[in-house]
């Protein structure tokens, strides 16, 4: 009679030693969760070292993955910086103008206040359960690096935010009537400016204060900036120098 050998069944806690090479390797995340873990990891890097400070290898390393991986999904550190920045772009934007419209809305059939508009362009990014997430305390730096970056600046914050900022500045034109067109965009300069020193939340006034103001208290630094802000651009026209009254010629 012919034996046949016994099937032998492997027990799933067999020997190390006789499982391939391939089988003990830890699986790679998938390819969407390797994308963000390489998004979060360069947010993160960007916002502290800026763009040059901060190569793809890094990056790699602190995302966890393979050093070609970030090359592989975003072709380039440029490219990838911009994907950095968009992906939390249309968010912001999202968030102001329903406050946007829902201020012009309140104040139907007459213009929304000046105090309206400014609470509108502020509250959604300095209050909010999101700012429990770290990731956006990075991308916030990220904003306030662009924003003084005289290359990147003109790009990503005329790309991604010029068109809201415009409907804002629409908004100012009704709750000011009269208002010089010089005196709103550099009122708005101003006031890009302080909220730009809020978002990088530097800690420099915790040491000015001695730590009785604290940077990273975006919702004080809200309230605190809205009449302010709102008191400069009503002081505009106020302050505007009077026009020397036209001499009219004598009659000949």
């Amino acid at each position: 009679m012919t034996l046949t050998p016994a099937r032998v069944h492997t027990h799933p806690d067999h020997n190390a030693e006789d499982t391939p090479l391939s089988a003990r390797k830890k699986p790679l995340p998938q390819k969407t969760d390797r994308a963000a873990a390489i998004l979060d990891a360069a947010e993160a890097e960007f916002s502290a070292h800026g763009f040059d400070g901060v190569t793809l290898r890094t990056i790699a390393k602190r995302a966890g993955v393979d050093v070609a991986l970030p090359h592989y999904y975003f072709d380039s550190k440029d490219n990838l910086f911009v994907a950095v920045f968009d992906r939390r772009a249309k968010m912001l934007n999202d968030w102001r103008e329903e406050a946007l419209t829902a201020a012009i809305d309140a104040a139907r059939p007459k213009a929304p206040t000046v105090e309206a508009i400014v609470r509108a362009y502020l509250e959604p990014l300095l209050k909010g359960p999101h700012l429990a997430e770290p990731g956006w305390k990075y991308y916030y730096a990220l904003v306030a690096y662009v924003n003084n970056a005289p290359g990147w600046g003109g790009r990503l914050m005329g790309e991604h935010f010029d068109p809201l900022i415009r409907k804002f500045l629409d908004a100012l034109r009704l709750a000011i009537p009269g208002i010089e067109e010089k005196d709103l965009y550099w009122g708005y300069h101003c006031f890009s400016g302080a909220l730009t020193l809020a978002l990088a939340q530097t800690g420099r006034i915790d040491k000015l204060s001695g730590g009785f103001v604290r940077s990273e208290d975006l919702a004080e630094a809200c309230e605190r900036m809205v009449p302010f802000i709102t008191a400069g651009f009503e002081s505009a026209k106020r302050a505007r120098p009077a026009r020397p009254a036209r001499v009219k010629s004598a009659a000949h």
